[in-house]
């Protein structure tokens, strides 16, 4: 894919994103979910009201600020209502959620391109994120987790863009990463799993580099030819840049320690160069400082406002007010709420949540957005969004997360049964690299939910699922690039099953009306309802 294409593909991208996003944003004149707590803070800021927030401010505030500018705004103000504890237009109170909503597409492309340098990988992230419905419905309502994941990702985005410059311009965009990433914290905690995922990253391209410069390679459990196998492998290393330059063409990813810097190697082989072979340049005072006190100084003061404005609790006490509420907050059980889902139903998306859901006699009636919904049967209408992803972007991103899991096992499995050592390949390929960064952050993003006892939803999902459709856009990517026919075609299938799905949902992501039958065809399972 050229330059030419690849910009004009990212613009439709962004393009699509807006409008769906924006479309109709005015249309049920309430507080959708959980916008009786954040559209509701957002105003109380600007009114000058004290409360108690159970998760950091930051969302809030900028919740608050879009309030503010479209209340200024001379239009979109056809419905009005006192929900947020001023009259307001929902379209006041939305808008922002859904221009930042609309940018997440192209920085999960970003990265996708940081990656790799394909700019088609990055055109199929961009893509397949901008397909998904969980992301469109968040995006369309106050709510927070937008913020959570584009101010994550900027952060990962920003420490790539770091780790492919040096000197002054690598701390530049450091100082960004460690910005942003206090951001995402400052979100709600879960933030955090974003900087982890950083860090375990650079954890494990340092015990890759300490396991090849180990001064006892026997303690590795070496075989005797392990010095003559070695000296074979830094000769092989040697043609490895060589062969580098000639696979361009080829599409084979090679890398060697003695390989030219990085931006003078994308110059003559960008398919053989990631910026993640560059980790182990970061010490860990660059780790600390960068991505541990920018992060927790931006956190500590996206509080200023808050405490001032509210001045129950010290900074201190707020924390402790915060955590007390979250233990209380009972089981992951329907006694607790209707919907909530332990982690592990997650990636298979068994049970979504209606955000919204009323009935109506006939579609020619005032859109239904008080009360609660006719008697059964009574309703010819139905109006529901449904926090739901995208089924089949899920379903395949899931198979092609444990395709990358299984590629990392082989790869280590391999190299053990032929080398007789336990240990891993010194030479690591690009994809290898992004499987790594793929299932690590998938991983950090997801696993801690196993030791949270606090009833939870599919929206917590969100921080580790961007990671799924990295994956699957990497996958049929390599599909596409192949050069067998029915891996092509694979690929090619792949992508129309997902933009069908789209568009299938879409009705129930949008809160378009719905005939019974119609909200029942896509109502898969029971436990959709």
């Amino acid at each position: 894919m050229n330059k030419k294409w690849f910009r004009i593909g990212m613009v439709s991208v962004f393009l699509l994103s807006v409008a769906l996003r924006f479309w109709g944003l005015e249309r049920f004149n309430t507080l959708v979910f959980d916008e009786v707590y954040f559209a509701k803070f957002g105003n109380n800021y600007l009114t000058h009201t004290p409360f108690f927030n159970a998760h950091p401010p930051l969302s809030q505030y900028i919740i608050g600020i879009g309030i503010w500018i479209g209340s200024h705004i001379p239009f979109w103000h056809d419905t009005v209502n006192g929900l947020t504890g001023s009259m307001r237009s929902p379209w006041t109170y939305r808008w922002l959620n859904a221009l930042t909503g609309s940018f997440i597409p192209l920085v999960v492309a970003a990265i996708a391109y940081q990656l790799s340098y394909r700019r088609s990988f990055a055109m199929l992230a961009g893509l397949f994120t901008a397909c998904d419905g969980i992301f469109l419905v968040e995006s369309r309502y106050a709510l927070s987790n937008i913020y959570i994941v584009i101010f994550g990702l900027l952060a990962h985005w920003f420490l790539l863009l770091a780790l492919d410059n040096q000197n002054r311009r690598r701390s530049f965009w450091l100082v960004f990463a460690g910005i942003t990433f206090g951001a995402s914290v400052g979100t709600k905690w879960n933030g955090l799993w974003f900087l982890s995922g950083a860090y375990l990253i650079w954890i494990t391209a340092w015990v890759i580099h300490l396991i090849h410069s180990f001064p006892n390679p026997k303690l590795f459990f070496t075989s005797p030819s392990l010095q003559e196998a070695g000296v074979r492998r830094q000769e092989a290393g040697g043609r490895s840049q060589e062969a580098g330059v000639r696979s361009q063409e080829s599409g084979v990813s090679t890398y060697s320690p003695s390989s030219p810097t990085l931006r003078e190697a994308k110059a003559t082989s960008p398919s053989s160069q990631t910026p993640l072979q560059n980790l182990t340049q970061l010490n860990i005072f660059q780790m600390l400082f960068y991505l541990g006190i920018i992060p927790a100084s931006i956190y500590s003061i996206i509080w200023i406002p808050h405490l001032q404005l509210d001045k129950t609790y010290g900074f201190i006490a707020v924390h402790q007010q915060i955590l007390k509420f979250h233990l209380h907050l009972g089981g992951n059980s329907p006694n607790v709420h209707p919907y909530c889902a332990a982690w592990y139903k997650w990636p298979l998306m068994t049970r979504p949540m209606a955000y919204y859901y009323q009935t109506a006699e006939r579609i020619t009636e005032p859109l239904p957005v008080m009360g609660p919904p006719l008697p059964a049967g009574a309703g010819q209408v139905i109006y529901d969004v449904h926090a739901m992803g995208n089924p089949f972007l899920w379903w395949f991103g899931v198979a092609a997360m444990l395709f990358l899991i299984g590629m990392l096992v082989s790869q280590v499995v391999i190299f053990w049964v032929k080398e007789k050592r336990f240990s891993v390949p010194a030479t690591l390929s690009v994809d290898t690299w992004i499987a790594l960064y793929l299932v690590i952050n998938y991983a950090a993003n997801l696993l801690p939910w196993v030791e949270v006892t606090r009833c939870v939803f599919i929206y917590h999902y969100m921080c580790a699922v961007v990671f799924v459709f990295l994956a699957i856009a990497w996958f049929v990517d390599q599909c596409l690039r192949s050069y067998y026919q029915q891996l092509r075609v694979v690929g090619v299938t792949i992508t129309f099953i997902i933009l069908v799905a789209f568009i299938f949902w879409m009705p129930i992501y949008l809160g378009l009306p719905l005939s019974p039958n119609g909200y029942k065809l896509r109502m898969w399972f029971n436990s959709w309802i």
